[in-house]
């Protein structure tokens, strides 16, 4: 791995960022521990009921805000570079919709429990990947076709989403309505570890892939004449890319706007040529845990879905974006 000064002191930055955010995050709620009260209690120093409100309370969230974060921004990363365009998101060409309708399926039919609505959001995460891979592909898949395929469906499973919710029962139309919103709250160690889990295989894979993404983003001729199957390289990447997102959406819901921005702010601040992964990461990982920081304290003692405050800072962050790319055209 090679990287830049500049690289390695945003990325340190950034992951102390997220270090205090997340000391300070252990020690918010009902049952206030202060920041010192929080570093006595992970170093074993305290082991009054402090412990057990950070470790067995508090720490999963804080732990899934990162991993999930993570996971979100890398995958941006991925459909970015594959598309080459900043707009090439998994939010954006559908992928966290299908997820959700896969949820609602399984809402619907098998009753909403934690397992089976994540199980329902993989599945209709991966079915929807598969279907705009399908009609965007010819004689190779171009990343603007992709983006247009992936928001007309997303427009159709929009529409679907819709129907399925007046047609199935009330109380399940509202577990769909909060967990549509994407959510950290209640969820505890049970939820992690399958998240951890699913997240390494797929780090496993994108390591076992090779470096092969930066060679695909010079096209298929340079590609190819560098040794690298262009189609069969971008559909592992694609599959990677696919698999993550929908582990975070099966986890805490659809989260909008962390896999947009992430790899954006992330090329800007590095100032690198391309989207990088693990500068994508970390960002995406500071990102959701701030977000969901705030998401708790903005309408204190009440909680935001932290979704709800992507949505906001996204739509903020999506509008510059276009006027960016508006101005570079006319220039």
């Amino acid at each position: 791995m090679r990287a830049s000064w500049r690289t390695i002191t945003v990325l340190s930055v950034l992951g102390v960022g997220a270090l205090v955010l997340a000391v300070f995050a252990l020690g918010v709620g009902e049952y206030p521990v202060s920041p010192a009260g929080v570093v006595e209690v992970l170093t074993g120093q305290n082991h009054s009921f402090d412990q057990v409100v950070v470790l067995e309370y508090r720490m999963p969230r804080i732990l899934l805000a990162l991993v999930i974060g993570a996971a979100l921004g890398i995958s941006g990363a991925i459909f970015q570079a594959l598309t080459r365009n900043p707009l090439g998101s998994p939010d954006v060409i559908g992928f966290e919709i299908g997820a959700y309708t896969g949820a609602l399926v399984a809402i619907g039919m098998l009753g909403g429990s934690y397992y089976t609505t994540a199980a329902g959001a993989m599945v209709g995460g991966l079915i929807t990947a598969a279907v705009v891979y399908s009609l965007a592909y010819k004689n190779g898949v171009a990343g603007f076709r992709l983006i247009v395929v992936g928001i007309a469906v997303g427009a159709v499973l929009s529409s679907v989403n819709q129907w399925i919710i007046i047609k199935i029962k009330l109380q399940q139309a509202i577990t769909a309505s909060i967990w549509q919103q994407g959510s950290l709250n209640g969820l505890e160690w049970g939820q992690l570890y399958p998240v951890l889990v699913c997240v390494a295989v797929a780090l496993v894979a994108l390591v076992a892939i090779g470096p092969q993404l930066p060679i695909l983003q010079m096209g298929d001729d340079a590609a190819g004449a560098l040794g690298v199957r262009p189609e069969r390289a971008r559909i592992a990447y694609f599959v990677v890319g696919v698999v993550l997102v929908a582990v975070a959406t099966a986890a805490a819901g659809p989260i909008a706007f962390v896999a947009l921005a992430a790899p954006q702010l992330a090329r800007r601040l590095t100032g690198a040529p391309g989207v990088g992964m693990v500068s994508s990461a970390v960002m995406g990982a500071f990102l959701l845990l701030f977000s969901d920081l705030v998401a708790q304290k903005i309408v204190a003692p009440a909680q935001l879905p932290v979704g709800a405050v992507t949505v906001s800072v996204g739509g903020l962050y999506l509008i510059w974006l276009l006027v960016i790319q508006a101005r570079k055209r006319q220039a």
